[in-house]
């Protein structure tokens, strides 16, 4: 059976057999540093995403889609707003018939230390990974944006007998310092992988372009184990996949890296690393654009996530200067636009926008109130900020920097903390 044929999804029972002894690790115990005060008060995968979602239900629904049932969340820092989340939205899986989403908090099992990495979090739950006796364990990183049938990636696993295989996507060279960067030969075959490289080596005859690491891992169980065994020995281990695993098992170790790209068109598909403010920002807006790369709409692959019930978005008053409206922009349930206007905006649920203020360029994230007379321009409004009337955001960058975050890109972060704080200097 080709790998071609395991792609285009002919022999759906094969992979239906392997995704269905599959268990999936998410890592989603990150702190997600580089989103700053984005990540105050919830990890970096319970950041809201797309007007409605969670970050982490990308991952999820992937998990979902392919046919893989049994998950567990390992989770550590700030994760109540996280487990909240899962455990309204994602509790529609049936135990009778082995099916969960399991969230797993950091136990300190093998000691008295927190996760002291990725190798690590999963070597302190061992025990409750064998326990589900899964023919392949697939990890998986829980801060990206992305639609993935993980089915052909195990079929490909299988039919190349390898040991571990890793996902990869073509990134930048400029961008390629952030990820793990592969070195493959013809047959896929991982010849080197360096973890976030100061001088990430270019893709052979493609000087602009590195081939970077998804953080997705396919592994055999007993193997896993050997591997994790080992590397928590290691006193001078970093006891993390990208530094420490997947560069030791390269030379005694059948290691494949595995292309997320159409099969017949070799087009690379969708996959965002969000983890800063500039690409959060970027990947929410696009979605805003009239043809988005990433389809939320598609219907064979729904994004699942927790329905909070609420009215429709209404738009009220049509005076000449006095018009609630939104143009090229996603408006979600519980929003009122009150004798505003929006343009090229993400609206996330309950907004409040109030009379005479223009929101453009931004994304505003559940219960924000924005006040009259305000501009908000290029920028992100947390959670539960309330604008006071008369405020201009992204209007004056150097008057942003005095209260706000604003990143290397111009875009400007709000927080409720920080409408509440005094005035300061340097905030950018």
């Amino acid at each position: 059976m080709s790998t071609e044929q395991q792609r285009v999804g002919a022999p759906r029972r094969y992979l239906s057999r392997l995704t269905r002894g599959t268990l999936a690790v998410i890592m989603a115990g990150g702190r997600g540093e580089r989103l700053k005060q984005l990540t105050e008060d919830r990890c970096e995968p319970g950041a809201p995403f797309g007007g409605k979602f969670r970050i982490i239900d990308f991952v999820l629904s992937n998990c979902l889609n392919s046919g893989i049932r049994q998950i567990s969340v390992l989770t550590q820092y700030k994760a109540h707003s996280l487990i909240q989340h899962i455990g309204r939205g994602w509790g529609f899986l049936r135990g009778e018939f082995g099916e969960f989403i399991e969230i797993i908090p950091a136990q300190q099992r093998r000691g008295p230390e927190w996760y002291q990495g990725t190798a690590d979090a999963l070597w302190q739950n061992m025990e409750l990974i064998r326990a589900h006796r899964p023919l392949h364990v697939l990890v998986l990183a829980g801060d990206h944006i992305y639609k993935m049938d993980y089915g052909p990636m195990i079929g490909f696993h299988v039919e190349k007998e390898a040991d571990i295989t890793v996902g990869v996507v073509e990134v930048p060279l400029e961008r390629a310092r952030e990820f793990g960067v592969l070195g493959i030969d013809e047959s896929n075959r991982v010849l080197s992988f360096l973890e976030k490289p100061r001088n990430p080596p270019p893709m052979p005859g493609r000087p602009d372009v590195a081939l970077g690491s998804m953080g997705i891992y396919v592994f055999n169980p007993r193997l896993l184990e050997r591997l994790l065994r080992a590397d928590a020995e290691d006193p001078g281990s970093a006891h993390d996949f990208g530094k420490n695993i997947i560069p030791q098992a390269i030379a005694n170790l059948r290691v494949f890296a595995y292309p997320f790209e159409d099969v017949r068109s070799k087009a690379q598909h969708y996959w965002r690393d969000v983890g800063t403010i500039d690409a959060y920002y970027e990947a929410n807006m696009e979605l805003v654009r009239v043809s988005p790369e990433l389809n939320i709409y598609d219907e064979q692959w729904p994004i699942w996530t927790y329905q909070e019930q609420l009215p429709p978005a209404k738009f009220v008053f049509d005076d000449t200067d006095r018009r609630g409206c939104a143009i090229d922009s996603m408006v979600s349930g519980g929003c009122i636009i009150s004798g505003s206007r929006v343009s090229n905006s993400l609206l996330f649920s309950q907004v409040r926008v109030h009379d005479y203020s223009t929101v453009d360029r931004s994304v505003i994230l559940p219960r924000v109130h924005i006040g009259e007379h305000c501009v908000i321009r290029n920028a992100i409004i947390d959670e539960g900020a309330v604008v006071p009337d008369g405020t201009m955001i992204g209007v004056d960058p150097g008057q942003d920097r005095e209260r706000f975050y604003v990143s290397e890109n111009g875009v400007t972060l709000v927080t409720a903390s920080m409408l509440r704080a005094p005035a300061r200097s340097g905030g950018g």
